[in-house]
């Protein structure tokens, strides 16, 4: 009987989500007691459909364009699951012969994972889960795939803005990243730096408090220096008692199926406050879903990190391993080399990474070289699109293959 795969994606996905599961269907087909490669259309919420698409039977040079295509071709969701649902799951990946399941995703998709794996541990079928986050926050990994092209998108288009905001001297330009408690993709805006970049002037990351008045202050002392300033802020900046910058300006009334509120509108916040206290000319600039998928900045290592961890996950279930995540273990920076590593899944689910404090300024304004030394190496490499009339060629799955 074959010995089938299930790949399920959760949560945003990312420039390089895809080139995972290129992974996974590459290193499956090398393995002769593997059948087929399943993709669940959608998220978790496919597995109770039993919505699957058969990866396996698409052409090879079709699906190579999974290299460079953004997004999830098979969807994502942020579908919530409970107790009774992780029960029904055993029936239908027997009914599918489905023997291991991958899940691709980041915190929330691993505490998944992990809930899975008890349900299914003692009924022959691994559960192995890949890493997947633009945000960076993963635990016990040295760096989560998606977040090197993040960081390389947003450090370029740092340049760009910088170099716009002064060909134009007469403003305060805001940028806000994604990420939430996590300053990762914020941070990275300092990589912009260099001969031909002056770089962001400040850079508010969420692990630090942030003082809206000694911002204000700060912005009056760089106005007496300069005539345009770049500042780079994330999308989760709060306050000492813990309000989100965001909420200071309306209320935040959308919260997803996990509790979480949805963050937009920081940099807006404070290009209006410098405009009301200041009297300052500004912009805001929300870099939002351009960061995840930017698939023509993608780095050549976070692609190949990406291809290698969904390998890895088919190799690590066939050797036995059982409720466990892929990681990326930091071999040596110079030259840059990782490898896959193993580790137990609940000891990651939920546990959110930061940026160490030692990695920000003791002014908390803006990150310092070791941060940059850290990020530097995982934005580096082309990987050109295939260009088909002047723009990116991706994949799009004829979902009636199922």
């Amino acid at each position: 009987m074959s010995q089938n795969v299930l790949v399920v994606h959760g949560g945003g996905p990312t420039a390089v989500i895809n080139a995972s599961l290129y992974g996974v269907i590459e290193e499956a087909k090398r393995n002769p007691e593997v059948g087929k490669v399943y993709g669940a259309i959608g998220g978790t919420g496919a597995i109770f459909s039993e919505t699957f698409i058969d990866l396996t039977s698409f052409d090879d040079e079709k699906l190579k364009l999974l290299l460079h295509t953004p997004a999830s071709a098979i969807g994502s969701s942020r579908y919530p699951l409970y107790e009774k649902d992780y029960e029904k799951m055993v029936d239908i990946f027997k009914k599918h012969d489905i023997k291991y399941v991958l899940l691709n995703g980041g915190n929330g998709t691993m505490d998944a994972c992990g809930h899975i794996y008890e349900v299914c541990k003692d009924q022959d079928i691994k559960v192995v889960g890949i890493p997947k986050t633009i945000d960076n926050d993963i635990a016990m990994t040295d760096h989560s795939p998606g977040y090197g092209s993040a960081a390389r998108f947003i450090a370029a288009s740092t340049q760009e803005v910088g170099e716009d905001v002064k060909s134009l001297p007469i403003h305060v330009c805001i940028m806000e990243a994604m990420g939430r408690n996590a300053g990762w993709l914020t941070g990275s805006t300092a990589l912009s730096q260099g001969e031909d970049c002056e770089g962001p002037d400040l850079i508010y990351l969420p692990e630090l408090p942030f003082d809206l008045q000694l911002f204000g202050e700060k912005i009056r002392q760089l106005l007496q220096e300069k005539t345009s300033i770049v500042v780079a802020v994330s999308e989760g900046i709060r306050t000492a008692d813990g309000t989100y910058v965001c909420e200071l300006g309306n209320s935040i009334d959308f919260v997803d199926a996990f509790g979480h509120k949805q963050l937009q509108g920081t940099a807006a916040y404070l290009a209006g406050f410098l405009g009301a206290e200041i009297g300052c000319k500004t912009r805001s600039v929300e870099f939002s879903t351009l960061q995840r998928s930017a698939s023509h900045m993608a780095s050549r290592v976070d692609i190949e990190e990406a291809f290698m961890v969904g390998g890895a996950a088919v190799k690590a279930a066939d050797e036995g391993y059982n409720g466990n995540m892929v990681v990326i273990d930091r071999v040596s920076d110079d030259p840059y080399m990782s490898s896959a590593g193993i580790y137990d899944v609940h000891r990651i689910a939920n546990e959110e990474k930061l940026v160490p404090r030692e990695w920000v300024n003791k002014e908390g304004n803006y990150v310092t070289k070791d941060f940059i030394d850290y990020v530097k190496p995982l934005i580096q490499g082309d990987y050109q699109p295939i260009m088909v009339n002047g723009l990116p060629r991706h994949l799009v799955l004829d979902m009636k293959k199922k």
